[in-house]
């Protein structure tokens, strides 16, 4: 999870949170470079007192400049769209998990299972054991096996909400009516936190998610005890 002063992204727990990381340090580097070049052009012509006449009517230098930003912008839109279809590409799922907003609280629904189903309140500060996190805790986490393709099924009940688990690079809207779908696979063992991103109320910052993901024989036993 977050931490104090931290300036990037939190550690990657899905591929496609990796590949996001990967585009992101990409698209960085090409407003870097073009930053750095815009910079040096500005600066050179602030301080030389040279001056070339032919440089006020050249085409080849418009060409250039209308040509280059179209490759960059190629170079930055085809990894973009990669990505927009891996998050997007749904094949086979090994378990599917409906969640629904209220307010201001999540439930989730087993639909693999036949009476799976639990509300996730957030802990009050009061109740919280030693070790657990103020306003990110809840009392019954979504546990999930890792290493196998999760289908996540959102909606809302009331108002507009929003599930996101930024390790994961989840996040999708709850709309009451609709029935919005996303899909992740946790590469490594872990507990992950998030938050309503979508300001539905005044309780909009007391209702967090937590993702348990755990080895297959241990969501069994999970399972097993929930129902």
């Amino acid at each position: 999870m977050a931490h104090p002063s931290q300036l990037g992204f939190q550690d990657a727990a899905s591929p496609i949170m990796e590949e996001l990381l990967h585009f992101h340090d990409h698209a960085l580097m090409a407003a870097f470079l073009i930053s750095t070049l815009v910079l040096y052009i500005i600066t050179v012509m602030m301080t030389t007192k040279l001056t070339n006449t032919n440089a006020m009517d050249a085409q080849e230098i418009e060409t250039v400049w209308t040509i280059l930003p179209a490759i960059i912008l190629i170079v930055i839109a085809l990894p973009s769209l990669r990505i927009l279809y891996l998050m997007d590409e749904i094949n086979d799922p090994s378990l599917t998990v409906k969640a629904i907003g209220h307010q201001w609280y999540w439930s989730y629904e087993f639909t693999n299972y036949e009476n799976l189903m639990f509300d996730s309140y957030m802990i009050p500060t009061q109740d919280l054991l030693p070790g657990q996190f103020r306003l990110l805790e809840v009392d019954n986490r979504m546990v999930v096996p890792m290493e196998s393709p999760i289908r996540m099924l959102i909606s809302a009940e009331d108002v507009l909400h929003s599930w996101a688990i930024p390790s994961m690079g989840i996040k999708t809207d709850a709309i009451p009516g609709r029935l919005n779908q996303t899909t992740f696979i946790a590469s490594r063992p872990g507990v992950f936190y998030g938050q309503c991103s979508e300001i539905c109320g005044a309780n909009h910052s007391f209702m967090p998610i937590v993702v348990e993901t755990a080895p297959l024989t241990e969501f069994q036993s999970w399972s097993s005890s929930m129902l």
